[in-house]
């Protein structure tokens, strides 16, 4: 029986090459390792740092033209408006117009007895009497002296005397006559006329009431509503933009799709201390009568603007210790906060009056706990794009 012979063993210098072969890939799986890990290791610090720096969006102040009118609450007021005081004391003898009644100019509407008065009248009268013949004789007197005078049987010392006293009841003449007719005046008084056409707004008299001159309530209050006045207080930095001869369209809570046409007639051309407001006065037709006295009005403005104002979104506003400001992002990307004055709140948008430039970057959202000084990112640039971390 044969045998096949043995295979030959591996000698020992292969084998040597093998073992350094894999020396050499273990080498280097843990180079390649290590290598990944550094690599991964600076991604992680990479997005690390640039988490640390905020990124924020920006936006320059809006210059359109979002509302070019002004609204305004305000006050009407009839054109002409006249409360009747008495001017005489007494009792009130008829009335003749109630409230709503139109009147005009001259009508009669209301009678005072005034008793103490007609006495005093007829007293004034007898008196004008009294110096008017006192007057007479001194005429008649003085005549009858300048006879004597000229056949020289009294002295001119006399004649002066009895002159004087001639001057002296003329003048009580006037006086008493000035007194008469001043009473006459005070009598025609006793009859209540209106003082233009209107309508009698309020009546606070009647029959029987005693009457003080002057004083109490009025008897009526006469208004002329054909056409009226209109109120408004203009806050100090709206007063430039609303000029007189400015157009206005108010609405009234009781014609609410009614539309009345106005025009601002004056200003007062001073700053109330105490609301820092300009009052304005409008006119507005009320031929119709649709219009009340005395009701409230929504009052809108058209606005004369010769520079557009900017607008920001409210969410920008900063509210603190330090008032209201606005952060912006500067030329360094640092954040600088500007104090800024609102000119009106207009919801979501703010018109601002002062402290922001049309150039500035203004920070939408600010993020909470930002300084003047630190560094951004704006949204939206390349500077943005944070580095991720390795997987």
């Amino acid at each position: 029986m044969s045998t096949e012979p043995a295979a030959a063993a591996p000698s020992g210098r292969k084998l040597g090459l093998l073992g350094i072969l894999a020396l050499v890939g273990v080498a280097a799986l843990v180079t390649t390792g290590i290598m990944s890990r550094e690599r991964s290791d600076a991604r992680v610090r990479d997005w690390t740092d640039a988490q640390a720096v905020p990124t924020v969006a920006v936006a320059a102040p809006d210059t359109r033209m979002l509302d070019p009118t002004f609204n305004l609450p305000g006050r009407i007021e009839a054109f002409s408006r006249a409360p009747i005081l008495a001017r005489v004391s007494g009792y009130v003898k008829a009335w003749h117009v109630d409230i709503g009644a139109p009147v005009k100019a001259g009508q009669l509407l209301a009678e005072i007895e005034a008793p103490d008065l007609d006495q005093q009248l007829l007293q004034a009268r007898a008196d004008l009497l009294n110096a008017q013949a006192n007057a007479r004789l001194a005429d008649v007197t003085l005549k009858r002296r300048q006879t004597l005078a000229n056949a020289n049987v009294i002295s001119q010392q006399n004649l002066d005397e009895r002159s004087a006293d001639l001057g002296s009841k003329q003048a009580a003449v006037k006086a008493s006559q000035a007194n008469v007719d001043r009473l006459l005046a005070l009598a025609a008084y006793k009859r209540i006329t209106a003082p233009f056409d209107g309508v009698v707004t309020a009546r606070d008299t009647d029959v029987g009431a005693l009457i003080a001159a002057g004083g109490g309530l009025p008897m009526f209050v006469i208004s002329d509503a054909r056409k009226l006045r209109v109120y408004v207080n203009v806050p100090q930095s709206f007063v430039p933009l609303i000029r007189v001869g400015t157009k206005a369209r108010i609405t009234v809570p009781e014609y609410p799709d009614r539309t009345f046409e106005a025009v601002v007639a004056a200003s007062a051309q001073a700053i109330d201390v105490a609301t820092g407001t300009t009052r304005m006065q409008l006119i507005v037709e009320n031929n119709e009568g649709a219009l009340l006295p005395g009701g409230y009005a929504n009052v809108r403005l058209d606005l004369t603007r010769d520079v557009q104002p900017l607008h920001v979104p409210a969410s920008a506003l900063i509210v603190g210790r330090e008032g209201l400001r606005v952060a912006v992002v500067d030329a360094e990307s640092r954040i600088r906060f500007k104090t800024i004055t609102i000119a009106r709140d207009l919801g979501r948008e703010i018109e601002i009056a002062t402290g922001l430039a049309a150039g500035d970057r203004v920070v939408v959202t600010p993020p909470d706990g930002l300084s003047d000084g630190d560094e951004v990112r704006v949204a939206g640039t390349a500077t943005a794009q944070a580095a991720k971390p390795a997987r």
